[in-house]
């Protein structure tokens, strides 16, 4: 892939970014505090086109994304904070720099090595904590996979996935000893039920499923199911709600059995 080629594309997207900038309201009162939250909205677009292998879709969501980092070049530029130059020269540094067994005489032989000479680099350019490179806004079970990710870098990990498993069977009792408990204490109950998810990340990781990506598929099928519920007590001219849990799982179990 190389560069030259697109270059004409890029400086019209800055062209249009300038016209933006100088000519609509909308785009005059942005600032990067209230691109933000759009520019997270639009990876998790990104990832909705991803999760439906829609190439077309793949395409436009990265041209939104495409348009936000040129949009925060922009507004660097006129703070004098930043250019584009200083964006794409802090990049290459920081891989040629994190690939010493690419570009210097460092050998790694596999993924793991790649991954562990990465965060030493880090450590040495600085980094207090092999977790601080870790997004205080990760969605949390985006966040557990990244920690144990890393913390495995430095031999923090089980060995075998029958000792994640007995872990996960350990935090399931510990949070039924805080049900069982005389006197229960909300917030236990929800650190030991934070505790459950963790341990389940990691059992997760064990199996090589992403569990973001397991509880989605979860999540459409379960709405696919009731979406047929809803027709099927539709069809008969009833209302959900007036139904019974015995009847609403009886459908749900006809549901199942044609293969929804």
């Amino acid at each position: 892939m190389t560069i030259s080629k697109y270059a004409g594309s890029i400086d019209r997207l800055i062209s249009i970014m300038d016209d933006l900038r100088l000519q609509c309201p909308w785009d005059k009162k942005q600032t990067i505090q209230t691109l933000r939250q759009l520019s997270i909205e639009e990876v998790y677009e990104l990832a909705d086109a991803i999760d439906a292998n829609d190439w077309n879709g793949v395409a436009e969501e990265l041209g939104d994304l495409l348009l936000h980092i040129i949009f925060y070049i922009k507004i660097g530029t006129e703070q004098e904070q930043l250019t584009l130059h200083t964006v794409v020269e802090k990049i290459c540094n920081k891989l040629v720099h994190r690939h010493p067994h690419i570009y210097d005489k460092v050998i790694a032989e596999d993924e793991e090595q790649v991954k562990q000479n990465w965060e030493n680099l880090k450590i040495k350019e600085g980094k207090k904590s092999l977790l601080a490179g870790v997004p205080k806004a990760l969605p949390a079970m985006v966040k557990a996979i990244r920690i144990q990710e890393k913390s495995k870098q430095v031999g923090f990990e089980w060995e075998t996935t029958e000792q994640v498993k007995q872990k996960v069977d350990e935090e399931l009792q510990e949070l039924q000893d805080e049900l069982n408990a005389p006197n229960i204490d909300h917030q236990k109950v929800m650190e030991e039920f934070g505790d459950v998810l963790f341990s389940m990340v990691n059992y997760a990781r064990f199996l090589n499923i992403d569990p973001e990506q397991a509880l989605e598929m979860t999540n459409k099928k379960f709405m696919s199911r009731f979406n047929k519920m809803e027709a099927k007590v539709m069809a008969e001219n009833k209302n959900m709600s007036e139904l019974s849990l015995e009847e609403l799982d009886a459908i749900w179990n006809e549901v199942k059995k044609e293969g929804c």
